[in-house]
């Protein structure tokens, strides 16, 4: 079979060459998967991607041979499920990479925000400042934190902000009775958790019904003062609506690790000069206010991305595509 890996990252091919199965055409880009790529890698039977490789029909017709696509992410907004299903096509994800680095990536943003301590760094660095009069943070134990979404980085999210001596309270469509037996915390409804957190941490799975669930209605029935962390999908927080809940001083501050249209931010060249298609502007200029504000942290979508993740990456990627040559049952999306 011919296999090709897009936008490979480093210390990716090494790991991923050495556990393919031996007898198979493998080849490598760094690129993302486009339309002209796709017809550079017509005959390809297996394709791996990253989140900036749009699955769209388009592409899935210019791959007349595929038959599995596989994404090194746990999301998979950006392949057209239905469409791959439609041709027959076999969708594998990977679930079980991030939990740790994730939660982990949550409250470096958490901490970052909380204590100011980019402003300080970079007050420092730039004039030599010792002046702490704008730099007084906030201590996290004893706040209460609204954790929306108990899977595996919710739920390791939720034991390290313990650690802190935090109090938990926790939204999810389906609790973890399990969770909340083990674990200091409690489940409560959506709007009991937006009303009584102080810091709220975003870990929910993005769908159709999870679409902009934190909105300018949400954000209503916050503290003034609540501090925002996201390291889930940007499209499960209303952007407009977060920048009228900065400027009003609802959200305090915000750890941002994923934005809504931050595809457009990628690309924002191509984007300028329109060869980008269906970008919302005002999108974009909500998000580069976003990214200019003092009171937020913005970091490009690297919470999963540590050396023991990527390796974890590799390895799962690298399983599915073997089980699936060697016609072994696993799970597809």
């Amino acid at each position: 079979m011919h296999i090709v890996f897009f936008e490979i990252m480093p210390g990716e091919r090494e790991h991923l060459e050495s556990s393919i199965p031996a007898g198979h055409a493998v080849a490598f880009s760094e690129e993302k998967l486009t339309e002209r790529s796709a017809a550079q890698f017509a005959d390809a039977d297996i394709i791996s991607v990253f989140v900036n490789s749009q699955i769209t029909r388009s592409i899935i017709d210019g791959l007349p041979n595929l038959k599995l696509i596989t994404t090194r992410s746990m999301g998979y907004d950006h392949i057209d499920i239905a469409y791959a299903k439609e041709k027959g096509i076999r969708v594998s994800n990977v679930t079980t990479y991030a939990a740790h680095p994730v939660a982990e990536f949550a409250f470096a943003l958490l901490l970052a925000v909380a204590r100011n301590i980019y402003p300080a760094y970079d007050q420092l660095r730039e004039g030599t400042s010792y002046d702490i009069r704008k730099l007084q943070g906030v201590t996290l134990s004893g706040k209460t934190i609204g954790v929306l979404g108990t899977g595996r980085i919710g739920k390791t999210v939720c034991g390290i902000a313990r650690g802190f001596g935090m109090n938990v309270l926790a939204f999810d469509i389906h609790p973890d009775e399990q969770l909340a037996a083990t674990t200091p915390l409690t489940y409560a409804p959506l709007d009991d958790v937006l009303a009584k957190a102080d810091v709220l941490s975003v870990h929910m799975p993005y769908t159709p019904e999870t679409h902009h669930i934190i909105n300018a209605e949400a954000f209503g029935r916050m503290k003034k003062g609540v501090i925002l962390i996201n390291t889930a999908r940007g499209e499960l927080i209303d952007t407009h609506a977060l920048v009228a809940a900065i400027t009003s001083g609802t959200v305090a501050g915000a750890g941002l690790d994923v934005l809504e249209g931050e595809r457009a931010l990628k690309e924002e060249t191509e984007a300028l000069t329109a060869r980008l298609p269906d970008v919302d502007y005002r999108l974009l200029a909500a998000n580069h206010f976003l990214i200019d504000h003092p009171t937020v942290l913005i970091t490009p979508h690297i919470a999963f991305s540590t050396d023991e993740a990527m390796l974890e990456i590799s390895r799962v990627t690298a399983q599915s595509i073997s089980n699936f040559i060697a016609g072994t049952e696993q799970a597809y999306l």
